[in-house]
């Protein structure tokens, strides 16, 4: 159905005009439509801030780097973070890259349990998940997936939102302790429909964290746990992922760690047989490790058209793809603070002349606390044994299925442009305005549309100057022309 249609019962709180209807009342819109952009502004700064203040830790660590006292323990669901706006019986979902949904069943049974509770507005924040008919566990891949592209109403209906915090119930912000917070989440959304709470309980004391992480991570193969105290901070407990990747480069120590290699550059093959940077591992080496390591892949250099800076500013010395490693990490991230893509840098490698070339940055993840844990010398450099699918079963990865090699974006297409001259001193002086849509917005790195003007005048120290200006949005960027053309378009300059 084409973006401009129109849903009867469409929620007032976006502009519907900019909805995209995907299946029934089910729509897809932005979050610079929205009748209030605070709120997606909002969104964006619980993530931030969110993230940064829920340190993680892992199972072994819980008896040595959580401090005694009270928390607050709640199942962590994999699944997308969105911000629920109720507003006067309408609601609405919003995740930290502007991505709004209207329309889910979801948010029917949140209007009734609000209005119900007489509730007029609120801000919730939960893990949009999807619940399968067996109740085996949600991945975040599924609920992307159905709330993507649903191939059917049962998709939408099997859209759940895990409530886990509030930020405002009509105008008044959080309770001071979330154990409060959790409460009156509790008393709104009630039992396990469709919305409901998190799972969570109270635990004081490291064997009962040590308990519910067996019973709901390693038991029912939840994705974590976090842990929130209102005197000792917030954790992040999850498991470590092992991963398996290709060490194409390396870095060694100076100073007194001169001859120990200091870190290894480590990527994973796509489907096409390209590398694809994952990361950098510089922890769980024992001196003697370092020591032989540098040796052998001070003989194993190759060239590269390509630059990776690590640590002080050094670049990696790359190496001929010759090893396997096996790494373990405490988290991948497939996202910034904000809800944008994290690309990492494509190479090819040519066997013959062994040499390194960048094909493009692409979208992949980012390891957090990775640590070495052993050469693996059974395995080898090829698509089956470091293939990238590895990420894409723990997160979802886009574009992950494109040959980077081939891979080309659409051309840009000029929308508008627009050449003024004046004659100065007898010498003629130029102002152009020119506008673009680049066609390659839904790839993440680029905006859709582009406003440069150029201003060039002969009489001048800096005889040119130049101005930008992106948006993703249409009447934004014609909203920019008009004020740029208002201010430097003015008497004496005329058409080209």
């Amino acid at each position: 159905m084409a973006a401009s249609s129109k849903i009867q019962g469409a929620p007032s709180l976006i502009d519907s005009a900019h909805i995209e209807w995907k299946l029934g009342k089910y729509g897809v819109g932005q979050g610079k439509d929205l009748k209030n952009p605070t709120v997606w502004q909002r969104t964006q700064e619980y993530r931030r801030v969110q993230a940064s203040r829920l340190s993680p830790i892992e199972k072994k660590d819980i008896r040595s780097r959580l401090p005694v006292g009270e928390y607050h323990l709640s199942r962590k669901v994999d699944g997308e973070m969105a911000v629920l706006w109720f507003h006067d019986g309408q609601a609405l979902l919003v995740n930290p890259g502007g991505t709004v949904r209207v329309g889910l069943p979801l948010l029917a049974d949140a209007v009734k349990k609000l209005t119900k509770a007489g509730v007029s507005s609120a801000l919730f924040v939960g893990e949009l998940y999807y619940r399968h008919p067996d109740g085996r566990r949600p991945r975040v891949s599924d609920a992307s997936s159905a709330a993507r592209a649903p191939g059917s109403q049962d998709d939408l209906d099997r859209l759940c939102l895990a409530v886990f915090d509030l930020l405002e119930v009509d105008g008044q912000p959080t309770p001071a302790k979330h154990g409060d917070t959790y409460g009156r989440i509790s008393k709104l959304f009630t039992g396990k429909d469709r919305i409901h709470p998190v799972d969570a309980v109270t635990v004081k004391t490291a064997e009962e964290i040590d308990k519910f992480f067996v019973d709901w991570v390693e038991g029912q193969g939840s994705e974590g746990l976090v842990l929130r105290s209102d005197t000792a901070g917030g954790f992040k407990l999850k498991p470590r992922h092992n991963l398996d990747v290709a060490v194409i480069g390396f870095t060694e120590g100076s100073d007194d760690r001169k001859g120990l290699l200091h870190d290894l550059l480590c990527a994973v093959l796509r489907k096409d047989g390209s590398f694809q940077i994952i990361g950098r591992v510089g922890t769980g080496f024992s001196d003697d490790e370092r020591r032989a390591m540098l040796s052998d892949l001070k003989d194993m250099t190759a060239a590269s058209d390509y630059a990776e800076i690590g640590d002080g500013h050094v670049a990696y010395q790359m190496v001929r793809p010759e090893w396997v490693i096996e790494l373990s990490c405490l988290d991948l991230i497939s996202q910034t603070t904000r809800g944008g893509g994290i690309d990492k840098m494509v190479l090819s490698y040519d066997e013959k002349t062994c040499r390194y070339a960048p094909l493009r940055r692409m979208p992949l993840a980012s390891l957090i606390s990775p640590v070495f844990v052993r050469k693996r010398d059974d395995k080898r450099v090829n698509t089956t044994d470091v293939r990238a699918q590895q990420i894409a079963d723990l997160l979802e990865i886009a574009m992950l299925d494109k040959d980077a090699r081939t891979y080309t974006l659409p051309k840009s297409q000029v929308v508008r442009r627009e050449v003024y001259v004046k004659t100065l001193k007898g010498q003629t002086a130029v102002r152009k305005l020119l506008l673009w849509k680049t066609n390659k917005e839904e790839d993440g790195e680029f905006s859709a549309f582009v406003l440069h003007y150029t201003d060039y005048s002969p009489t001048r120290k800096e005889p040119l100057a130049r101005e930008i200006r992106v948006s993703n949005s249409r009447d934004q960027i014609e909203a920019l022309w008009k004020e740029f053309h208002s201010e430097n378009i003015v008497k004496g300059w005329n058409p080209a």
